[in-house]
């Protein structure tokens, strides 16, 4: 290496500014040093530009695993929400223990906001800290932000999962969400774990030009609620190559998305990937423009579901989805639409669904079905589905035994290519 190569790497990699007092002064230091310096510190990037760093350590994080270090996430979160320019808030490795808590925007004069999470944070289990319907971490209205670095967002829910009355009480209060974002933009997720949330483990609402990659996500199969990744009023929203084992749907888009496409995804446990369920409230948004593609499912209680509640209020329409190039491992119902969803033991049928289900291609879906019905196709007598295809569907029953069967109910639908099992009658 020559000195002049070596010189620019040492200055690359060493040399801290530290924004105080308006200064300018140039410190070159160790690189250990920027994780203990003071609460602000600037990191020459080249080309004119800086970076301000806020790390948790220097406004009195413990990360001791028993030390609530929530102030100190807050204040650090302040201060590097209220300074100029790009901006990196630091979360070292260590175990902290935080309770309920919001990064909140607008960020006015932030272009671009890093967090670099490695630590491993605990959610507090004390359920009186939260409010209803809230997340434990929760982002919203900022511009930009980047969450990456390989932590873990620990959401303790074995404790909380025995106060979930949702999958028999309609009006259940909702545990708090582990990761939460609310009417962000231009937001990039990439290599962080969730583990055992209370309730969903990421939720998106109001949110545009979302990227997630990268994400594991884990909870016990009958862990109630917990769906992996739910959508909801969003568009032009991405994740891909992700894992995703989980008590509920692995994914779940909700009423109001647009642009939204997964790719890569594994799944399983879980209840494979869902849209909906629409139609329980009136002036729900319509769904469109929905990719799931390239994905894997593994044990799951069903693979791609589409499901409307039996007695919407209102009406609403999911349109335009496309499901292609899906592998079933062991699936029961790899391919479900379900008009007439109900959770409860009963549920009024009249009047039925007024979700208006069209144009839906369900291509290169293969594997095997631990269900006698691989496809069902249960749509509602109101508002029949129009345009569903179903192109090269190759479903053979796990135990090897006679062909599945299909089941169909107010469906036109039109069939290409290979059809096991085969279409309805």
């Amino acid at each position: 290496m020559s000195f002049e190569l070596g010189t620019k790497l040492f200055l690359v990699l060493f040399i801290v500014c530290f924004n105080g007092g308006g200064s300018g002064g140039v410190v070159i230091a160790r690189a250990r040093q920027m994780t203990t310096a003071g609460p602000k510190t600037a990191l020459h990037l080249g080309g004119g530009r800086k970076s301000l760093i806020f790390n948790v350590k220097s406004f009195g994080a413990r990360a001791d695993g028993t030390t609530d270090d929530t102030r100190a996430f807050k204040a650090a979160w302040k201060q590097a929400c209220e300074t100029t320019g790009t901006v990196s808030l630091v979360i070292p490795r260590g175990v902290y223990l935080i309770g309920p808590i919001k990064f909140a925007g607008p960020c006015k004069n932030v272009s671009n906001i890093t967090i670099h999470m490695k630590g491993y944070l605990k959610a507090t289990t004390n359920l009186s800290k939260y409010s209803f319907g809230s997340g434990w971490v929760e982002f919203g209205w900022v511009e930009g932000l980047t969450l990456t670095g390989g932590g873990t967002f620990d959401g303790q829910g074995v404790k909380a999962w025995p106060y979930n009355s949702c999958p028999t009480d309609l009006n259940c209060k909702l545990l708090p969400t582990n990761v939460k974002f609310v009417a962000m933009n231009r937001t990039v997720v990439r290599g962080i774990t969730s583990v055992d949330s209370k309730f969903f483990h990421i939720a998106l609402v109001e949110c545009n030009n979302f990227k997630g990659s990268k994400i594991k996500i884990s909870a016990p199969a009958n862990s109630p609620n917990t769906d992996g990744i739910h959508i909801e009023r969003s568009s032009g929203v991405y994740f891909s190559r992700s894992h995703i084992g989980t008590g509920d749907d692995c994914i779940s888009i909700g009423q109001g998305n647009s642009q939204v496409t997964v790719t890569s995804i594994t799944c399983g446990p879980g209840h494979g990937i869902s849209v909906g369920s629409l139609g329980r409230y009136r002036n729900e948004g319509d769904v469109k423009g929905l990719v799931v593609k390239d994905s894997i499912m593994t044990g799951t209680a069903n693979g791609i579901r589409i499901k409307t509640w039996a007695n919407s209020p209102g009406s609403s329409a999911a349109t335009n989805m496309t499901f292609k190039n899906i592998v079933m491992n062991n699936v029961t119902n790899p391919i479900i639409i379900d008009q007439e969803y109900c959770p409860f033991t009963s549920c009024p049928t009249n009047p039925p669904s007024q979700v208006k289900l069209s144009d839906i291609y369900f291509k290169n879906i293969r594997g095997t079905s631990s269900s006698a019905v691989a496809v069902a196709l249960e749509c509602s007598k109101k508002i029949p589905c129009q345009n569903i295809y179903l192109e090269n569907v190759h479903l053979d029953l796990s135990s090897g035994e006679k062909l599945p069967t299909s089941s169909c109910k107010n469906v036109d639908a039109k069939y290409f290519g290979t059809q096991i099992p085969p279409p309805c009658a």
